[in-house]
């Protein structure tokens, strides 16, 4: 694994450039990224271009032999060109511009913008194509950050319009599929269609879903515009994005299909206390993060392109409601994780705290005077321990199947977040505690998506598929493993409808069931199955000939299951679900190994990686052949041993 560092050197006097490269190198770094920001460097005024600064800096870089990830400027489109064209900028639901003075201030649809970022990319890429430097290109720069992927402007409208012309063909079908005689919502003619905004009460979840879909697509076509240029200008080197952690507003699969890279930004404490809907986590993991967010992500991008992290937390970051200082050690762990994930790079943000604007507060490896922060420590002996991994012998890079697949689906997400039918119902988390409940029994997961193939793993396990395409119905009808199909999945139409044979829909090709009755839970309800199981949140009723493997005490049944295929239909609360998932793993006949709480293991060909999150120090096997650690593990520490 690779380790890399984020750079600007458009913030700093250019006398401290070789200064900074020579220490970057000394410190262990290899990779630098640089530029995503800096169109109003490149471009003061329109057609003024000033190349030569970045020329220098790209220089000065590859003489101490530091390879560059050079990022395209649309990010920030400067004041001059918003001033030239207002319609750039992005719409609110309130029909207000979302203004100048910060970043990502564009509308994905904007016709104008598209042809500036043409011109601006391609002027890049002219002049830096071939740059000895450059290895790797990457697009934008955290496309949504500040929820920015839906934008209410005229020309999202037009598009929109052409969107749903496209893919419904006839205005009666779109009705039809949309439900639109309910509330007399019925349109005439594709140019009738309006943006999903300003309603008087709860807008039509098909009217919704469609345009999330139409959204997620302009952010594709958008990615694919500076692909292709980049492909043409400046061939032999990767592409890649950086995607954010718990962000799911668009689908990643489909824009990462252009890619070979998907990185992303992992700032564990910030996600914690931004994201976090359980105080007592909170109260657990503020200084380390969760147990299973970094690895997660590692997985679910590990999915989509080959994995890199491009920018790390080293310290406390400036955009949560709080912002502790990481444990100590932790530093060294992240990277170490993302490293037994199959990360081939490891990048900071940022190489020095800047002492001005938005982020001053986000610290770096270096302070702002140049003095090395904390995090620079850990990242020296990180090097040390990077070396001694490697003359173990130990490979991380990802080429077999882990025994338990999760599928994840990006649309199935967004269904559950336009009617979620219960405000403490969150899709992403409840993704999260299934995989959590697998790790935290010692197993590793590969997160695919739909389309993927699902042969060659012992237990696949659905979790937001709630609409089921053809392709996952056909590879399901197929597959001779085990399958874990969790509550709501199947319960929608591609185009937001309850099915005609009920829940679970498709799937009933797999599991000869039917839902008949849901229900969300506050969360004060439990509800004890004979089993011993605790449901929370959300219940299923099922009806069918299928024999319940418990039931509750008001007669529904809980827990369906026909030869290997599993049907969960209600949410447990964190133990019941932890033995739920043992069960399943067990009877797919996949080995485990019950881990603390705060402990995580990862296994890489035929080395073991073990994390402790916890609070505690833990007992490992003395017998262990050990490559970093031992048999006692302290809290934020990392062992490594040889099977």
């Amino acid at each position: 694994m690779k380790l890399g560092v984020c750079y600007y050197p458009e913030h700093w006097p250019e006398a401290q450039w070789p200064d900074d490269a020579k220490r970057m190198r000394a410190l262990g770094i290899s990779v630098v990224r640089v530029g995503e920001f800096a169109w109003s460097r490149l471009e003061p005024s329109r057609d003024q271009f000033n190349f030569d600064w970045l020329h220098r800096a790209l220089d000065v870089l590859h003489a101490e032999g530091l390879e560059v990830v050079l990022g395209t400027p649309t990010a920030t489109p400067p004041k001059w060109l918003i001033d030239e064209e207002p319609s750039i900028l992005a719409i609110d639901e309130q029909g207000k511009a979302r203004g100048f003075g910060s970043r990502r201030h564009y509308c994905f649809s904007s016709v104008a913008y598209r042809r500036e970022c043409d011109r601006i990319v391609k002027k890049v890429l002219v002049e830096f194509g071939e740059h000895p430097a450059i290895s790797t290109w990457q697009t934008d720069n955290e496309y949504g950050c500040h929820s920015t992927i839906v934008s209410y402007s005229a020309d999202a409208l037009a598009a929109f319009k052409r969107w749903c012309r496209a893919r419904y063909k006839t205005i009666d079908n779109l009705n039809a599929l949309w439900g639109n005689v309910f509330w007399s919502m019925e349109y005439t003619s594709f140019d009738q269609i309006p943006l999903p905004m300003l309603a008087v009460t709860e807008l039509n979840p098909a009217h919704r879903l469609a345009f999330w879909r139409f959204s997620s697509d302009q952010v594709a076509s958008f990615n694919r515009l500076q692909v292709e240029l980049i492909r043409e200008h400046s061939p032999g080197r990767d592409v890649m994005h950086n995607y954010m952690g718990n962000f799911t507003e668009f689908d990643h699969y489909t824009t990462g299909a252009d890619l070979e890279i998907a990185a992303w930004d992992n700032y564990p404490l910030g996600f914690l206390d931004r994201d976090g809907i359980n105080e007592d986590d909170l109260k657990k993991w503020y200084r380390t993060g969760h147990p299973d967010s970094s690895a997660f992500h590692h997985d679910l991008y590990r999915g989509i392109g080959r994995l890199w992290v491009i920018e790390q937390q080293p310290g406390p970051v400036n955009w949560a409601p709080h912002n502790p200082a990481p444990l100590s050690g932790m530093v060294r762990l992240w990277a170490l994780e993302a490293m037994a994930h199959g990360a081939e790079l490891m990048s900071w943000f940022r190489w020095r705290q800047l002492p001005a604007a938005q982020e001053q507060m986000h610290t770096g490896l270096l302070l702002p005077d140049g003095t090395e922060d904390e995090a620079a420590q850990e990242v020296r002996g990180l090097c040390a321990d990077l070396q001694a991994l490697e003359a173990a012998g130990v490979n991380t890079a990802v080429d077999a199947k882990a025994p338990v697949a999760m599928v994840f689906d990006y649309a199935g997400d967004q269904m559950l977040r336009i009617q979620p039918q219960g405000i403490n119902y969150g899709p992403l988390e409840w993704v999260q505690e299934v995989y959590t409940a697998i790790r935290r029994c010692g197993v590793d997961v590969d997160i695919i998506s739909p389309q993927a193939a699902l042969e060659g793993y012992r237990l696949v396990v659905l979790s937001n598929s709630v609409s089921v395409e053809p392709g996952l119905q056909s590879e399901l009808k197929a597959y001779s493993g085990h399958v874990l199909i969790g509550p709501r999945c199947g319960s929608k139409t591609e185009e937001y409808s309850i099915p005609d044979n009920l829940p679970p829909g498709a799937l009933q090709s797999v599991l000869p069931i039917k839902v008949s009755r849901v229900e969300s839970l506050p969360d004060f309800v439990k509800v004890p199955a004979s089993n011993g199981y605790t449901a929370v949140r959300w219940r299923e009723k099922v009806a069918g000939n299928l024999k319940a493997n418990a039931h509750f005490d008001d007669g529904w049944g809980f827990h369906y299951c026909s030869d290997n295929i599993h049907y969960l239909n209600a949410c447990l609360e964190s133990d019941s679900l932890l033995r739920f998932i043992e069960e399943r793993l067990r009877g797919a006949e996949i080995d485990t190994m019950r881990c603390g709480e705060g402990l995580r293991i990862r296994r890489a060909g035929r080395f073991v990686f073990v994390f402790n999150y916890g609070p505690q120090t833990e007992q490992l096997d003395s017998e262990c052949d050990f490559v970093l650690g031992g048999a006692e593990l302290p809290p934020a520490e990392v062992a490594v041993w040889r099977l």
